[in-house]
């Protein structure tokens, strides 16, 4: 059994049409009516600098939306997938599995990422819970893959032996 799990656009659906509603708003705002015509006026820099927002916010959109992200979690593996791409994880290739806050960023919710660690690699893969469409389904997937996989082995420092010496 598999499941595959969409990569969010929301945030990127918003920002786009955020800086098209401000462009529209400030324009309706700036413009002047000249003999019951409207004349939009370009020569305004802030003009210039919401259109440019505008633009590079469409263009991560359509970015986003031609990659095709998507996580796939099946019995015995994990995959990346991307258009142009794609990254298998089997499970007996993990070495540690941990669920749970990233450190550094302050938001609501117990899980956060998920943090898996391979055998042959040096740093291990994160993935933001938050990004993934159905995010609870994604948790309670990787829940159950992680009763197969070791847990993590957090580090303990010792005190007694950094004084001593």
């Amino acid at each position: 059994m598999h499941r595959t799990f969409k990569y969010k656009l929301d945030f990127y659906y918003q920002q786009t049409l955020i800086y098209l509603m401000t462009l529209v708003l400030y324009a309706g705002i700036k413009g002047s009516f000249v003999e019951n015509e409207f004349v939009f006026v370009f020569k305004d820099p802030i003009v210039g600098i919401i259109i440019f927002f505008f633009l590079i916010a469409l263009v991560t959109l359509l970015l986003n939306l031609y990659r095709e992200r998507r996580l796939v979690v099946e019995d015995h593996r994990i995959v990346f997938h991307s258009r142009k791409r794609e990254r298998e994880v089997r499970i007996d290739e993990i070495e540690w599995m941990h669920i749970g806050r990233e450190r550094m960023v302050q938001t609501a919710g117990r899980f956060q990422q998920i943090t898996i660690k391979l055998k042959g690699r040096r740093r291990p893969f994160r993935v933001r819970v938050g990004r993934y469409e159905r995010d609870r389904e994604l948790v309670a997937e990787m829940e159950r893959l992680a009763q197969h996989v070791p847990k993590r082995k957090h580090r303990r420092f010792d005190f007694r032996r950094s004084t001593e010496q």
